[in-house]
Formats: structure tokens, sequence, C-alpha cells
């Protein structure tokens, strides 16, 4: 099934869900655990209605779940077709479901609470070193490109943050090269920046806000604040979507 772009996913209108690095993400709030779990129930019903079901959390006050294909299929330039983790048409469907599940049980959706976290590391040399984070990270060789036309490290069982590579100025160092990822919900993203600066952080580089801030800590190690402009639905300007 083919992977769906931003403008496609900001047009099914999903109110409860918001488009986090690969896949679609909501929080319910619940009064108890029994609450959540009977919701939860619900929701695997109707995944097995669909054949697909979606990764469920279940902690104090709230039920987290995200939806992902892993068999999404992306063409890149030259039009070769990859296997990718990415939101299909399925994940849309089952989106909905879950949403006239929740108002049924008279749960309230929180999608400004969303996060997802993702290591980022700065390289010349991902094919060279991606193994040796691949074991360290998962344990499993196979975690290395899974989901991804490229080299990055995606545990199957979610046990850690998918750790990706990008590209480092010059063979030669800088020597922080580890930043985090933080993916957020469009309407969050000004309050989690003006509170990073306000508790000490600096302003490293907004040049591609809001999609991309870059933000320092007082030693210089840098995180990053995620949006996906591109499936919000009120979206400025489109940024590529990339498995």
């Amino acid at each position: 099934m083919d992977m769906l772009r931003g403008e496609q996913i900001a047009a099914a209108d999903l109110t409860d869900w918001r488009k986090l690095a690969q896949g679609l993400h909501a929080r319910y709030v619940v009064d108890d655990f029994g609450t959540g779990a009977r919701f939860v129930v619900a929701v695997g019903e109707a995944g097995d209605a669909l054949g697909h079901h979606p990764r469920v959390s279940i902690g104090t006050g709230h039920v987290d779940l995200e939806l992902v294909s892993d068999d999404a299929i992306y063409r890149d330039d030259e039009g070769t077709e990859h296997v990718v983790e990415w939101v299909t048409q399925q994940d849309v469907d089952l989106a909905r479901r879950i949403t006239e599940i929740a108002a049924d049980h008279r749960l309230t959706a929180d999608p400004a609470s969303v996060s997802e976290i993702e290591l980022g590391l700065d390289t010349t040399r991902s094919a060279t070193i991606a193994p040796v984070w691949a074991a360290l990270l998962t344990g499993s060789a196979a975690s290395q490109g899974r989901g991804s036309p490229s080299d990055e490290i995606r545990d199957a069982t979610r046990r850690v943050p998918n750790l990706w590579f990008g590209d480092a100025d010059q063979p030669g160092a800088p020597s922080r090269r580890f930043h985090v990822e933080v993916y957020v919900a469009a309407e969050v993203a000004e309050q989690r920046i003006a509170a990073a600066l306000a508790a000490g952080g600096t302003l490293v580089d907004d040049s591609d806000s809001p999609g991309l801030t870059v933000i320092a800590d007082q030693d210089g190690n840098t995180g990053v604040v995620c949006v996906d402009v591109s499936a919000a639905k009120d979206r400025s300007p489109d940024r590529p979507d990339t498995p």
C-alpha cells in the first residue's frame, strides 16, 4: 500500500491525531486503568476487523496510540520502490474508527500532548558505523535499515528510540555529533521552544522553523524541536516527506 504524503494526511482531517516522525499519534485521557483497558479491548476488536493494529501504551490517566504501516511503499526520485514504515490509508481508516470508539467511551483526546523522540548522529560513514549501533541498541543486525531506505536503526519492538544518521560537514569532527529530536504537535512547538529558552537554552538555528528549530543547552549539546508541517491541517510551507 502506498505511503501517504503530508497533504493527503492533512486532508484526512484527523482531529484527534497528529503526524509525528513516521506515524500517527493520539492520546486519550482516562479516569483509571480499567477504563483504559476497556478502551484498548474495543480498539483491538476494531483492529481485528481491519487486519491492522496500533501500538498502544497505557499510563496513569491516559492511553497513547501510534498508527504506522510496516509495509508502506515509497518511490524515490528514480522511481525505485522501497518498503518503509509510514502512514498509509489503512492507518487513516483505523484512526477514524478509533476516534469513533473513543467518543462511544466518552473519552477526551489530548492531541497537543503527543510526542516522539529520535536520536540523530552526524557522520560521513553511516554504512560503516551503523552495524555497531544496531548491535549496541537492539542486538540485531536486522534493525539497520529496517523500515527505511537509509541506514537508520529502528528496533522492531520499540524498546529504544530510532537512531538516524545525518551528514557531517567534514570527516574531521565536531566533537558533539549526537543530538536529540523531539517531535511535537504543531500547536505546542512555540511553547516548547520558549520553555527551553527560558530554562537557559540558546537558539542555534530557526531557518527551517516551524519544521525544525535547533536549541543548545549551556554545554553546547543540541536538541531539535520537530513539527511535521506538511501533515498539519493548517500548515506553513510544506516540507518533503522522508521515510
